[in-house]
């Protein structure tokens, strides 16, 4: 089983790095789901020599883009292929809530060699079965689900199901919520092939600023933590 940070801040890449994580998931605006990291974040983790899986997404909310959209989500991934990541991470669905076979296959094309996951917009589709064969035809090699629910522990049962159904077809990685209590019954249930999680807590920044934002930030007890019960759950 894979460990995977989700790693959105700079203090995230140095953690990932120390840690020795198996591979990150890099974005920015964790507070708004994950966005699209910069090219300097990119370059830092590339630096680190971190398997590195780019998270492109353009903006906050659901997943039915525009054609532009979808246009930026090609020169995204583009650029990521140019700079030697390992994958990227995209999700794209249709008005009524199936994976978009005709965008996913365009964005797939784009990343050439790259590895490709799924993200949690599988979550938000509307029969996993369906869009599992889908991402089979589109040649995916992993997606990332909590298992049709916005709680991760109530979708281990789903989770069950579609590791059945995949049998090995195409990596699960499972995330959404995963903590120091739950993470043990996950692995032991699920059996999945990779683990996923951000280990944040909502912080005051710059509480004296008339900027200041509450936002997620890494936690460094919490990260090391949780990667000890993953590694002892295997």
């Amino acid at each position: 089983m894979q460990i995977e940070l989700c790693a959105a801040s700079i203090e995230a890449i140095y953690l990932a790095k120390s840690l020795h994580f198996d591979r990150i998931e890099l974005c920015q605006n964790l507070d708004q789901g994950g966005l699209t990291p910069s090219a300097g974040f990119i370059q830092l983790a590339l630096d680190l020599g971190l398997e590195t899986h780019v998270l492109i997404r353009p903006r906050a909310g659901g997943f039915v883009y525009s054609e532009a959209e979808i246009q930026v989500m090609e020169r995204e991934i583009e650029f990521c292929s140019s700079m030697g990541v390992k994958g990227v991470v995209v999700g794209v669905l249709s008005a009524d809530l199936r994976i978009d076979m005709q965008q996913l296959k365009r964005l797939k094309s784009s990343a050439k060699n790259m590895e490709v996951t799924f993200h949690r917009a599988f979550d938000d589709s509307f029969d996993w079965k369906n869009s599992i064969d889908v991402l089979l035809s589109c040649g995916i090699d992993r997606v990332l689900t909590s298992g049709m629910s916005s709680n991760i522990e109530n979708g281990i049962p789903i989770l069950e199901k579609i590791m059945t159904y995949v049998d090995s077809r195409i990596e699960i990685m499972v995330g959404g919520g995963v903590n120091l209590a739950n993470a043990p019954k996950i692995i032991s249930q699920v059996k999945p092939n990779a683990i996923h999680f951000s280990g944040t807590v909502k912080t005051l920044l710059d509480a004296d600023s008339v900027f200041s934002e509450t936002i997620l930030q890494v936690d460094p007890t919490k990260i090391e933590k949780l990667r000890t019960v993953c590694e002892q759950a295997k």
